[in-house]
Order: C-alpha cells, then sequence, then structure tokens
C-alpha cells in the first residue's frame, strides 16, 4: 500500500486497484464515470428560484450616524426580498468543499498560477501515468468528491489575481480552467469573490496580496488601509473610509468592486445557476463583514484578546468628527477614542467595556458604537446592492438563479459578557442590551442575500469556560434575527475537522438548530491532503451523505 501526496493509493482485490480505499471507489469506476459525464454535457441542473431584486417597501427609518445618509431597515411583517427560503425545511443540506488554500500562487516572473494543480501533478503525475494516461491529478480529488457525495466545491475568486497588473484590465484565464475541471467532475460551484488578501496566512512566504496597483497607491497613501491607535496599518483591505473616494485612478474603492464584479458576471454569466450556485461577496478581512480588530500572523493579537477598533485612518477620523459635529457633539470626534485596552486584554479591567463613567453604556459611548458599527452596515448596503443589480440584470436577461451571500465573522469569545468587546472592536454592536446582528440581517434581507457564518462546528463545551466563550449562543442569536427577517443561513467550519464527535456537531448545528430551520448549505474548511486519509475519508463520506439525505 503506497501513499502519495497524503492519498492511499494500492491493490485491494480489485482489478486496476482500488485509489480511494475508504470509500470503496475504484480508479477504473473513476475513469468510468468520467467517461459517462463527458458523452453527457447536460447534468446541470436548478437548485434555486430567484425572485426579482426590486425593492420593497421601506417601513422603518433607523437613525444612524454612520454617513450623511439613512439606513433603512424593514419591518418584521414585510415580505423579504430573499429567495433563499422557498422551501425553509428541507433537511438535505448541500455540501461544499473549499479548495485549498495555496490553489493560487505567484511564480518567480510574477504572474499568478495554479499552483496546487503544478504540486499535485508533481508529485502524483508519475503514478497516474502508469494507471490511466492523461488523468489529471486534481481531476481525480475533485472526482473522489463528487463519489463521496458533495455537491460543489468553494473557489476564492481573488482581486489580486484577476485585476493584479493594471485598473481594468482583467485576466480569467486561471479561472476559466478551474472552473472546466470543476464543471467536469460533476460538481457545483460556491464562488468567493475576494477584495482582501491572504498574505499574512503564510507569513509572508506566499499568498496573495491585493492588486499590485493599489499597493502602490498605498505605498504613497497608507491612509486607504485600516490602522489602529498606535498607527500600524493593515494592509489586507480598503478602509471603509475610502468607499466613496475617488482615489483610485478617479475610481471610488466601491466602484472598483463594481467593476470586478461586472467583469466576472460578464465573463462567466453562461455558467450562472447551472454550474455557479452561489455567490459570496467579500466585504473585509478574510471576505467577512468586519473590522481587522483580530489580526492574525503578526504577533499583535492572540486569542481570547479583545481587539482594538480600527478606524484610526484619516479618512474614518474625518467622518467621525463631521458625524459628531452634525450631531451637536463635536468634542466628540476631536477627543480620544475610547479607553478600550489593547488587543490582548480581557474585558475587567479595561473602563470601556464597563458599566462606569465614559463606558458603553455612557452617551458617548452608544454614539460611537453606532458611528462605527453602522459604517461597517453602510459598506455591506452599497457593496451588496451592486452586486444584486448585477446579478439582476444577467438572471432576468438568462432566466437562471444564483444564490448571493454575505458572510460575518464569528466572534464568541467573551459572549457570556455584557459588553461583548470582542464583538464591539470587530464592528458588531451587539451586547446584553442591544442585538447587534438585526441591523445587519435587516440589509442582507433588503438585498436578498443569505447570511454565512463560521462556528458550525462549535459547542460551549468545546470551548474554555473562563473565557466566557458561547458558539451556541452566536449561533441560536443569529437564527433568531435570520428567522426574524426572512433570510437563510449558510455557513462553514472553523478548526478542520475529521473526527467523529466533530462532524457531529457540525451536522446537529446545520441540520437541528434551536430555531427548526436547517441552513442552506454547508461549506467545509478546506480540501487538502489530509482529507484524503484513510481514518479522515472513513469519518467524512459518510458524514457528506448524512448531510446529503432526507430525515
Amino acid at each position: 500500500m503506497a501513499e502519495i501526496g497524503g492519498i492511499r493509493c494500492g491493490c485491494r482485490g480489485v482489478p486496476g486497484g482500488n485509489f480511494f480505499h475508504p470509500g470503496g471507489f475504484s480508479l477504473k469506476s473513476c475513469f468510468l464515470e468520467q467517461q459517462r459525464t463527458r458523452r453527457n454535457r447536460n447534468f446541470f441542473r436548478n437548485v434555486s428560484i430567484v425572485p426579482s431584486f426590486k425593492r420593497g417597501r421601506l417601513i422603518t427609518k433607523w437613525s444612524s450616524v454612520a454617513a450623511n445618509s439613512p439606513i433603512f431597515s424593514m419591518d418584521a411583517r414585510e415580505k423579504s426580498r430573499s429567495f433563499v427560503l422557498v422551501s425553509s425545511r428541507h433537511k438535505k443540506v448541500p455540501v461544499y468543499v473549499m479548495m485549498p488554500i495555496d490553489t493560487f500562487g505567484i511564480d518567480s516572473s510574477g504572474c499568478p498560477i495554479i499552483k496546487r494543480l503544478i504540486f499535485l501533478k508533481n508529485i502524483m503525475m508519475k503514478f497516474i501515468s502508469v494507471i490511466v494516461s492523461r488523468l489529471k491529478a486534481l481531476t481525480v480529488s475533485l472526482k473522489a468528491l463528487k463519489l463521496a457525495g458533495v455537491h460543489g466545491v468553494a473557489v476564492e475568486v481573488w482581486w489580486g489575481i484577476v485585476e493584479r497588473f493594471c485598473p481594468l484590465e482583467f485576466k480569467w484565464s486561471l479561472y476559466d480552467e478551474l472552473f472546466r475541471l470543476i464543471s467536469e467532475a460533476g460538481l457545483k460551484l460556491h464562488v468567493a469573490l475576494c477584495f482582501h488578501s491572504n498574505m499574512h496566512l503564510f507569513r509572508g512566504k506566499g499568498g496573495v496580496s491585493l492588486p499590485l496597483w493599489i499597493r502602490e497607491i498605498g505605498d504613497v497613501n497608507k491612509d486607504i488601509y485600516y490602522r489602529d491607535k498606535n498607527g500600524f496599518s493593515n494592509n489586507d483591505y480598503l478602509t471603509l473610509g475610502v468607499d466613496q473616494l475617488p482615489l483610485f485612478g478617479g475610481r471610488t474603492a466601491v466602484q472598483c468592486y463594481e467593476d470586478f464584479m461586472l467583469s466576472f458576471s460578464k465573463n462567466f454569466e453562461p455558467y450562472f445557476g447551472n454550474l455557479i450556485e452561489e455567490i459570496s461577496i467579500g466585504l473585509g478581512p478574510s471576505g467577512e463583514l468586519r473590522y481587522p480588530a483580530h489580526p492574525l500572523g503578526d504577533g499583535r493579537w492572540t486569542f481570547p484578546g479583545i481587539g482594538e477598533f480600527q478606524c484610526h485612518d484619516k479618512y474614518m477620523m474625518e467622518d467621525l468628527m463631521a458625524v459628531a459635529s452634525q450631531e451637536g457633539k463635536p468634542q466628540w470626534g476631536s477627543r480620544d477614542l475610547p479607553n478600550a485596552g489593547c488587543y490582548n486584554s480581557f474585558p475587567s479591567g479595561v473602563p470601556f467595556f464597563e458599566e462606569g463613567h465614559d463606558s458603553f453604556l455612557s452617551d458617548y459611548g452608544r454614539f460611537f458604537l453606532e458611528w462605527y458599527s453602522g459604517k461597517l452596515i453602510c459598506h455591506a448596503d452599497a457593496i451588496l446592492a451592486k452586486a444584486a443589480d448585477v446579478l439582476r440584470r444577467r438572471q432576468e436577461e438568462e432566466k437562471s438563479s444564483v444564490m448571493l451571500v454575505a458572510k460575518i465573522g464569528g466572534i464568541y469569545w467573551w459572549y457570556k459578557t455584557s459588553s461583548h468587546p470582542a464583538e464591539l472592536t470587530a464592528g458588531y454592536y451587539n451586547t446584553a442590551f442591544r442585538d447587534g446582528y438585526d441591523p445587519l440581517a435587516s440589509v442582507l434581507s433588503r438585498h436578498g442575500a443569505a447570511l454565512h457564518i463560521p462556528c458550525l462546528d462549535m459547542a460551549d463545551s468545546e470551548t474554555p469556560e473562563k473565557y466566557l466563550c458561547s458558539p451556541e449562543g452566536l449561533l441560536r442569536q443569529i437564527h433568531d434575527v435570520s428567522k426574524k427577517r426572512t433570510i437563510q443561513v449558510t455557513g462553514r467550519n472553523t478548526s478542520e475537522r475529521y473526527d467523529v464527535m466533530g462532524l457531529r456537531q457540525i451536522r446537529e448545528n446545520c441540520m437541528q438548530p434551536p430555531n427548526g430551520e436547517t441552513v442552506r448549505s454547508f461549506t467545509f474548511f478546506r480540501m487538502n491532503e489530509k482529507i484524503f486519509r484513510v481514518e479522515n475519508w472513513n469519518n467524512f463520506v459518510p458524514f457528506v451523505r448524512q448531510m446529503s439525505a432526507d430525515v
């Protein structure tokens, strides 16, 4: 028995060998299935219905100090624009598997490549060529997922790859190739449009940056990025302060995102509704709607620190001062920001997160947190409006359907405190006295978007009790506001889980949540060589089939 790239190979008394031993998938059957697929190209199917994205009647005005224009929310009784609750009590949960984190890379000449495909070819091609000629290693892996019952694959579409060198020069060739392989495997696609960088995950030795022309602007003007109170810049995502400022060759940040979405839609519209079933829109670090209050990889933050507010770039500070003046409190815009500790502080002993003078409960505290969280919601509102408009135009022309998705972070530590400090620094104005996810869900509902959350692998009993964690409480709150606003929930695991207990927890959180509504889909983080190891594959295949079965 040989193991190549973490995939167990060998003979089990079956002619041609048993390539994926744990699932019983022979290479011969894999090859024959591929040939049948090639002969029958009509394997696309629509799985969701998307009504028009027309705006509904706006019932309630939510007074916000976040911007010059107000944010509107919908009355809970209003019919949502969401299209994802056509059958809200279905028990099947489609499983997507996220592609490896190193799927894409940059070669020595500075050009993007499908790094993972080349790597798999290098380690497996000699073996594969003996068994069956021209069967690509990645295709074999995708086919194994298909035979295991996986519904689709989640692929990150990087702004820093497609529009890498020059503004408005979009190069989609890498994704044309990858989408073709996925289509031929008979899998569906969840596409994640990524306007962030993931270089921090590689500690400077790889990853995908923001477009090079954006970085050139940032080298001159570091205030296009988030800054903390010590002036440290985070260049993983553009600050919300530049959303409406024409700093990028005459375009605003929101216009840059819109142009990218339009180009993607134009290039891949034939796949909408058949191959591509879900599109998540990047709204912040890691694609999530949040501030980078808990930065990984640079040593500033470690779990379970409360994090720091990220609004010290000049554009955010100018906005804060303008809004404070509009509120008749100019001193609130010119004073130092809250005495809120540092990245690795605990809530106790930090004045802003206790119940004293100038705390989160004070007039100033409420003003600052409403502005800080409101900027985030305005950001989501602007970008999702553009995304919904792009999809609406394409889908009205093609009569096809795609589910729009927005991701949020799963900030579950210190959830049992009254101030919820880690959520506040991330931009979620959620406390024991205020539901911070309801206004967010209202915006998603208006634009017909599902809400994607991590933590679906977590239970309170598995978290450190002394840090007052509650992933279950967070999930319960998300399900409650999603039901109230008539939007659906999708999600993923936070940690890599192959053990029976972890997979069982995912299934329970997906199929038996507190309000009885199953999640619309689940994305397994991520595909790598570990998933094909015998001991893991033996657990993963039954899990996928249980998620896909009628209950």
